[in-house]
This record gives C-alpha cells, structure tokens and sequence, in this order.
C-alpha cells in the first residue's frame, strides 16, 4: 500500500515534470509570438496590412505543394541545425559550418561526376566523402585549439573565408570544372552520373526529397549518441566541466578534436540534398547562408533533435511561404529575413526570461517543501511530548 509521504513524493515529481515541460516550450513559443507581434507592427508601418500577409503564407502552407517545398527545405536545414548543436552541446562553438559544406559538397560533386557505379555504392560514397571532408575540414580547428590554444570561434570564422578561396581555386575550367563549360555565365562541375541521385517520393505537391530519411537518421543517431554511450557522457561532461572531466578520467584534447569532426561531417551533409536531388551539380551559387541559418535553428530547439526538427520546419515555412509575398499582394520579401532575425534576438530574450522564472519557482518549491518536513517534524515531536 502506498504511504502519504510517497505518494505525495510522486504529485510533486509529475508537478516539476509538467512545468519542466511547460517552461521549456514557453522560451520559443514566446519568441515565435514577439516576432510576429514586431513584424506586424513593421508591416502596418510600412502601410500594409500584416493580417493579409499572415494569410497568404498559411494559404500557400496549406497547399500541397507549399508542404512539400517546406519539408523539403526543413531537411537542409536541419541537418545544418545538427552539425552546429553538435559542437554546443560540447560548448564548442563550430562557426565554420558554412565553409565545411560548401567544400564538402564540391568534392562530392566532383566524385559523383567522375565516378559511376551503382546506385547502391555510388550514393554511400559520395556521402562517406561529403562527410569525410567537412570532418577533416573542421578538424583543423579543433586541432588549432587542442595544441596551439586558438580558440575555435575565431579559426571556423577564418576558415569559412578560406573555403571561399579554396572552392574558387578549384573550381576553374580543368581542374574541378570542365574545359568548355556548359553555360558561359557561371563556372560549374559536371552534373553527377543518375546512379547519384537519390530517391523521391511522388506526391501531389511535387517530388518529396528521399533525403528526409537521412535527415531523420542523423536526428536519431545524434540523441541516442549523446544519451546512450559513453562518447555522449564523456562529451557532455566535458561541455559542462573540463576540469571535472579530466578528474573523471576524460581526454579532453582527444574529445575537441572529434567533437569537431563529428561537427563538421554532419556539416558534410547539409549540401547533399541539394545536389543529389535537385540541381545536381556543385556551381558558383550552390546554396549559401547554410551554415550561419543552422545556428539560428540550433538556438531556437535548444540544441535538442526534436526541438530542432520543429525549429527547422519553422523556418522553411517562413522562406517557402514568404516567397510568395511580393507575387501577392507586392508584400516585400525581406519581412521573411527580419522575422527570421527577430526570433533569434527574441529567444535570447525569451530563453533568459524563462530561465529566471524557472529558477524563481523552483527555490519557492524547496522552500515550501522544507517548510512542510519542517513543520512534519514538529508536529512528530510534539506528538512523542504528548505521548510521554
């Protein structure tokens, strides 16, 4: 039979539980809800009326076809949210994810290009180099950080300029590029052989990126990498303490440098579906932004997968629907890029809000509960007087 005490211990657990809960979706429901308050009044300002541009981006969304292109954005994105998380949840700050996928996604290209084998072989390889090369890429911070004592913030940073040069020296007519390009505005690789491409879904919205698969794998290996093996603890421990963690017997300079790698192979991916499911080729303005657009979604799931998942189909809502702004109504597209900024000043804000609210009520609940064991022994004491 269960005691008062116990059940009581079990009331308060399911209390605490639910208002973790609660208070960990209020910062980006809060955020989401600011952004839209502050772009409604910019929109009103400007003279147009916010109400109609708010029902034109859930008119399109509720389309087939506007839900097809918002998964298949989420997907890139994503996987761009995973590879900065990664290193935040190490509090490594991987900066460098733009330059990781965009080489990345250049040797691919090249690979897919010159290399045909079966699609069974063909699409793992070009994914084992995509990721092999953002990892190695990436390492070069972590090994800056590790031995020369350069932090990681400023060297990702200097190698994102360095990609660009590095991608501008490569990709030039007879090296990654052909000869005789195809187009004679834009330098480009050859497009990657069919048995590169990689699988879609019909649907009645358009083709559904097979990619999305990936993207959920990458979702599933990463919490269960962080919550289910020794690696994870390691890296979390080492995230909250070095020193504790070297007292634990961790080796902190060997799990910067793999932490880095992980970061930027998963960085390696960001430009697959692009390129193996859409344009097919590596050109001058293969997708830009990824990288710096990842942290922004890192931020707003708080570096969780499933937080991040629904972050990420946040923001490709905004850029599918706001697409569609200026051909209705001639709303301006750069609404979409301030809501998209405002949420991330607005988490901040928000996250902080919440965090001091949370902190609040759980020293009220510590209080309260010395207050009643208190009180509990008082009442026993006086008891066993009265007894005696």
């Amino acid at each position: 039979m269960t005691s008062p005490n116990t059940a009581a211990k079990r009331s308060l657990a399911q209390r605490i539980s639910g208002e973790r809960i609660v208070l960990a979706l209020a910062a980006p429901v809060l955020a989401v809800v600011l952004s839209i308050v502050i772009c409604s009044v910019l929109l009103a300002t400007s003279g147009k009326n916010p109400f109609d541009a708010w029902n034109v981006m859930l008119t399109y969304a509720g389309k087939s076809d506007g839900q097809v292109g918002i998964l298949n954005r989420s997907t890139t994105y994503y996987l761009a949210a995973a590879a900065a998380a990664f290193g935040f949840r190490m509090n490594l700050f991987n900066i460098g994810v733009e330059g990781q996928y965009k080489v990345a996604a250049l040797f691919a290209a090249f690979v897919g290009a010159k290399v045909d084998l079966p699609a069974i072989i063909q699409i793992p390889l070009l994914l084992v180099t995509a990721m092999l090369v953002g990892g190695l890429y990436a390492s070069i911070a972590g090994l800056l950080k590790v031995y020369r004592g350069v932090s990681e913030v400023i060297s990702t940073i200097m190698l994102n300029s360095i990609s660009i040069a590095v991608v501008g020296l490569l990709l030039v007519p007879g090296i990654f590029a052909p000869k005789t390009s195809a187009t004679s505005n834009s330098i480009q690789t050859d497009p990657i052989s069919q048995s590169s491409h990689f699988f879609t879904l019909e649907t009645a919205g358009g083709p559904l990126w097979g990619f999305i698969f990936i993207a959920a794998l990458v979702g599933v290996v990463f919490q269960f990498a962080l919550t289910r093996t020794r690696f994870g603890f390691d890296l979390r421990a080492t995230g909250r303490s070095e020193s504790a963690a070297t007292a634990s017997g961790v080796n902190v300079k060997r799990m910067v440098i793999i932490s880095m790698a992980v970061s930027g192979a998963i960085a390696g991916l960001i430009g697959m579906p692009e390129l193996v499911q859409n344009s097919f080729y590596y050109g001058q303005s293969f997708q830009p932004g990824l990288g710096f657009l990842g942290i922004s979604i890192a931020l707003l799931g708080r570096n969780s997968p499933i937080g991040m998942a629904f972050a990420a189909l946040l923001f490709a809502f905004l850029d599918t629907t706001g697409s569609q702004l200026p051909l209705q109504g001639g709303f301006p597209f750069e609404i979409v890029d301030v809501m998209k900024g405002t949420i991330v000043i607005c988490v901040v804000v928000a996250y902080e809000l919440v965090r001091r609210y949370g902190l609040k009520r759980q020293q009220q609940k510590v209080g309260a509960q010395l207050a009643a064991q208190l009180a509990a022994q008082l009442a026993a004491t006086e008891k066993k007087e009265v007894s005696a």
